[in-house]
């Protein structure tokens, strides 16, 4: 049986479900088809769940501060399964609002695994969806290490997520984003965790300074924090898994990869229907996403670049306006914002400091702690620095680093300015309201330009 449409998008991530809504927006005939649950993994099991038991963290941790702002609590403890339940309630609010979307702009929710066919349709089941435009938009899957097995003990960052009850003791290896969001919230809520990063600093991608004064933060949440680790083993049993990382063998009740993702082509037709991967096994796509298969386009974690639910949201509306013969621009992934929800969050987006010296720019630092602004200390959030990079000849912002209770919407203006074509000088000489968090960002944009006042 087939079924005609203008576009087929399959997966229904955060890149696939915008892409639909736009297709739709522009008056194409749209189906989406989700295997599992509308939403994808961002939703169901990655972003949305961690955002959830992070907040719940940030809860107990605010309540244990409570007495420096004068307010007594007694007798906190923390309900797992009360955890769970927020969790839970969250992810069905956002994908019932995702499912709700769909039937508002009359895309069509198909149940199936979808595959691409020789002809460049869409087999979903026992239906094939005839289309000249696919996007492909199935995001990543996790990869074990050490010859491992995912399992009840082996989990990867979504089953993490999605525990039923705490660990008591925890192993997380790969301290990037997810590795490093995991130990933080289980750390806050009591979980003797073990961070592992093969690398010489957690969260490999940032800022040395940045991630150093994070790394200080996470040591104070139950988390202990081995760099340049080389685990040699991990065994795991019924109730728990052994480690040894040189120090001997210890014992945890979940062991939690997080070091590595890649794109999920399996059994998506891609050799049938001519689309050309690269060495790593992502899409290969040109600035408007499309493929090296006409009328097939590919977004998200399938393609090169950070694997960011918003990165693949604007790779959706991209795909399809090209679709439909809209104009587009491809994207400039130096000004793509990058957040890790830690505490405190990390954000950034450009080059380090490093990086841009070894350019060869003429380098300007703009640095301040939170400290040197009101609103840090009004709240008790003055852990924290900003630091941007500039180039001095024309005052352009080659980068922002930021770590703060606040870091990822503090990143943001500084994304707009560079977007809107403005340097440190004019975020310096724009008024910030008194007292925020953003004046710090100011004050960051003044040391940059050589006239730092608070600080």
């Amino acid at each position: 049986m087939a079924d005609g449409y203008d576009c087929v998008v399959i997966g229904s991530g955060p890149g696939g479900y915008v892409a639909a809504i736009r297709a739709a927006q522009l008056g194409m005939k749209t189906a989406i088809v989700e295997r599992d649950r509308i939403g994808g993994r961002c939703l169901n099991y990655a972003c949305i769940p961690a955002k959830s038991v992070l907040r719940a963290a940030d809860v107990l941790s605010e309540v244990g501060d409570a007495a420096k702002f004068g307010i007594e609590v007694q007798g906190t403890s923390v309900d797992f399964g009360g955890v769970g339940t927020h969790r839970d309630k969250v992810v069905k609010t956002l994908t019932s609002g995702v499912a709700g979307l769909m039937k508002k702009h009359e895309v069509e929710v198909v149940e199936s695994h979808g595959k691409l066919t020789s002809e460049g349709n869409v087999a979903a089941g026992d239906r094939e969806l005839e289309t000249d435009k696919v996007v492909l938009a199935t995001g990543s899957v996790a990869k074990p290490l050490l010859d491992l097995e995912f399992s009840d003990r082996v989990l990867d960052t979504a089953a993490a997520w999605l525990l039923d009850e705490q660990p008591r003791r925890l192993a997380v290896i790969g301290a990037g984003a997810s590795g490093t969001e995991i130990a933080s919230a289980y750390g806050r809520l009591g979980t003797e965790v073990v961070l592992l990063e093969a690398l010489p600093q957690i969260l490999p991608l940032e800022d040395e300074e940045i991630a150093k004064a994070c790394a200080r933060e996470i040591r104070k949440q139950n988390v202990t924090i081995v760099a340049d680790a080389n685990v040699s083993s991990a065994k795991p049993g019924d109730s728990s898994v052994t480690l040894d990382w040189g120090d001997g063998n210890q014992e945890f009740d979940y062991l939690c990869i997080a070091a590595g993702r890649g794109a999920d082509t399996d059994g998506l037709g891609l050799d049938d229907a001519g689309v050309e991967t690269d060495e790593r096994g992502a899409v290969k796509v040109d600035g408007a996403m499309r493929t090296s298969r006409d009328g097939v386009y590919a977004i998200g974690d399938l393609v090169p670049g950070p694997a960011l639910a918003h990165k693949a949201s604007d790779e959706g509306v991209i795909a399809v306006e090209d679709a439909a013969g809209e104009p587009t621009r491809p994207l400039d992934h130096d000004a793509i914002p990058a957040a890790t929800f830690c505490h405190p969050q990390v954000a950034s987006f450009g080059m380090t400091e490093k990086q841009a010296r070894d350019a060869g720019h003429d380098v300007a630092i703009g640095k301040v702690p939170l400290g040197a602004v009101g609103a840090p200390t009004v709240y008790g959030d003055r852990g924290g620095m900003i630091k941007l990079v500039g180039d001095k000849r024309y005052g352009e912002l080659l980068g922002a680093h930021i770590v703060c209770a606040k870091a990822a919407d503090l990143i943001q203006e500084l994304v707009q300015a560079r977007e809107l074509e403005g340097g440190f000088t004019e975020v310096a000489h724009t008024i910030h309201a008194h007292p925020t968090f953003s004046e710090a960002v100011m004050e960051a944009a003044r040391a940059a330009d050589g006239w730092l006042v608070h600080g």
